[in-house]
């Protein structure tokens, strides 16, 4: 096969974890063209892989609906794909797999592992073990189209130079760098908002580190410049870069603290080193960021909440279960961090 076609059209967290699947493939078969399917706002993820296009689905413009994508799957096999990579697997892309193998083009499917983690999350008989990760099960789908990977070996890229602006906004800061992304989906995994400014309040006054916020959208934005406003040595990024920007400054980071959010998929996939924080979800789920120590991983009080996890994405909560975070204390938090 000399062209492969990936679909990972999203989540930010779920098309960071194709990042460095994608960059272990590339340094194995270096002659084997990708083009990845996913949305324009993600295109800078995958700009330091070699000999990787993108193209952008438009979801919600030319390529809604079953008629829009019988249009892209049209668009795609132009391209001349050999086979697919779906890692995806949901509604959009199993439409797109009847055209591509009405053309006789291979697919591979992820494997969700479904089952598994309905058995993971429910609250009774629960098997509380850890899943196949992620990174592992896109790596599969590779292996059942001929091409098999080594995670192990993966490298990860140097650091991007920094960009005029981002130049600005540091200040080229001599302290560590510390990058903090207090947000996610749900509540249910979102640190208490009092507490994180605690955090970040404690560690502004050990004056070792800039703090660098890192978010989306105008509330989050309010709340991050209301935060950023009462310490000298944290800066609130939202609105002041690029997408693109954001992640050359994330990929020259010190540290990373996250929510099991986007975020912390980002970071890791630069091989920052990445703490998080977890409410009703948990690690064994198969979300841990690549390369990271379990110790990175930050857990709330789990003797107190023995059905955690309650779901994968954070969307379930078991009356009781709605002040899970706030049996991680700042001081855990700002240790773990310190001991970094």
């Amino acid at each position: 096969m000399n062209h492969i076609l990936v679909i990972r059209l999203s989540a930010m967290g779920d098309v960071a974890m194709t990042v460095p699947v994608l960059r272990t493939f590339r340094e194995k078969y270096p002659n084997v063209k990708i083009t990845v399917l996913t949305r324009k706002f993600f295109e800078p993820i995958f700009s330091d892989i070699e000999n990787l296009d993108v193209y952008h689905a438009d979801v919600t413009g030319k390529h809604k609906g079953v008629l829009g994508l019988r249009k892209l799957a049209k668009e795609l096999i132009n391209l001349d794909i050999d086979a697919v990579a779906d890692l995806h697997n949901v509604l959009r892309s199993n439409v797109l797999k009847v055209f591509f193998s009405l053309k006789g083009i291979k697919v591979i499917q992820v494997d969700k592992g479904r089952d598994e983690k309905k058995a993971l999350t429910r609250s009774e008989n629960k098997i509380f073990k850890p899943l196949k990760t992620t990174h592992e099960r896109y790596a599969d789908v590779f292996k059942a189209l001929g091409y098999p990977i080594d995670l192990s070996t993966h490298t990860f890229p140097t650091k991007a130079t920094l960009t005029p602006t981002i130049i600005e906004i540091t200040q080229n800061s001599t302290k560590k760098w510390l990058g903090i992304a207090p947000f996610a989906q749900y509540e249910s995994k979102t640190y208490p908002l009092e507490l994180m400014v605690e955090v970040i309040e404690k560690l502004n006054n050990q004056d070792q580190f800039e703090i660098f916020l890192f978010g989306g959208g105008k509330k989050e934005s309010d709340i991050l410049n209301n935060i950023a406003s009462k310490f000298t040595n944290v800066i609130n990024t939202v609105g002041k870069l690029s997408f693109e920007e954001e992640l050359k400054l994330i990929g020259n980071l010190d540290i990373m603290l996250s929510m099991d959010s986007g975020n912390a998929h980002l970071a890791a996939m630069y091989g920052i080193p990445t703490i998080t924080l977890w409410g009703v979800t948990h690690p064994f789920a198969g979300f841990m960021p690549f390369g990271q120590p379990f110790e990175h991983a930050i857990l709330p009080n789990l003797a107190k909440y023995d059905k955690i996890p309650t779901s994968i994405y954070g969307n379930k909560v078991p009356a009781g279960y709605e002040r899970v975070m706030h049996t991680i204390k700042p001081e855990t938090v700002i240790e773990t961090i310190v001991s970094i």
